[in-house]
């Protein structure tokens, strides 16, 4: 079911979101050359503790995962595309992580995600997070209403083509709100004209996932929950949360 919010509830959902950046930048801030992921985990879990807000990412167990999430952020490092889980992996010159971290403040979440390097970066990777940004200002462009879910999924896939990037294919941005993930789904490849209509009051949470090697195969890595690529190129996650107004896409989750 789809949920249409108020703006009284969107304005809510803004507060969430604005804890989600701080979050972010603080693990970001932190993630130099020697820090462990579980570092980062700390920064953005006291950015959390001290604004009140809790952790959707904490203790979150879907179906296909065999533990719960043990960690209020996931760091996803070179050849992880998304759900990586913080461990006491530390950080080298020219590692490329993502992190996504999610913020439930008075009932209401925010989720966004941060590509970035760490020291300098190896070929290619600015390419790669320049083109994953693209690819979310382009689905953000066309979440207004008027329009439907294949029109987001259209303009995403189409950067991701003209980059030669490849996507995760089963992976895609969601329906957000009361909880994390709500309907409707929100794929990164799609056909213009299609799927749920846009309207004022629908909250989204879009999220392209660009993997360098151009393939769309992945694995899931033994621990369960982290997402690879196959042939071992590296991949950007970018991500925000966005609802679709009459005035225009407006970003939950920036500072």
């Amino acid at each position: 079911m789809v949920e249409i919010k108020t703006n009284a509830a969107l304005d809510a959902m803004r507060e969430a979101g604005r804890i989600v950046a701080q979050a972010l930048a603080a693990a970001r801030e932190a993630g130099g050359v020697g820090v462990s992921l579980q570092e980062l985990d700390e920064a953005a879990r006291t950015v959390l503790t001290e604004a009140g807000a809790r952790s959707p990412f904490l203790g979150y167990r879907p179906s296909f995962a065999p533990t719960p999430f043990p960690a209020v952020i996931c760091t996803s490092v070179n050849d992880a595309i998304v759900h990586g889980i913080p461990t006491g992996y530390r950080l080298r010159d020219g590692d490329l992580v993502s992190i996504d971290c999610g913020a439930e403040l008075d009932g209401w979440t925010g989720d966004a995600a941060i590509t970035f390097t760490v020291g300098t970066p190896r070929s290619g990777d600015l390419d790669l997070i320049n083109a994953t940004q693209q690819a979310l200002d382009a689905g953000i462009a066309a979440a207004v209403p008027g329009n439907r879910i294949g029109d987001i999924s259209h303009a995403i896939g189409t950067i991701a083509g003209a980059a030669r990037c490849g996507m995760p294919a089963d992976f895609g941005g969601h329906g957000i709100g009361r909880r994390m993930h709500e309907d409707p789904h929100v794929p990164n490849r799609g056909r213009p004209g299609r799927g749920f209509p846009l309207r004022h009051g629908l909250a989204l949470a879009i999220e392209p996932m660009l993997m360098a090697g151009g393939h769309d195969d992945y694995y899931t890595a033994l621990d369960g929950w982290t997402l690879r690529t196959t042939d071992g190129s590296r991949a950007a996650h970018i991500e925000h949360t966005v609802a679709v107004t009459e005035e225009g896409p407006r970003i939950l989750t920036l500072p």
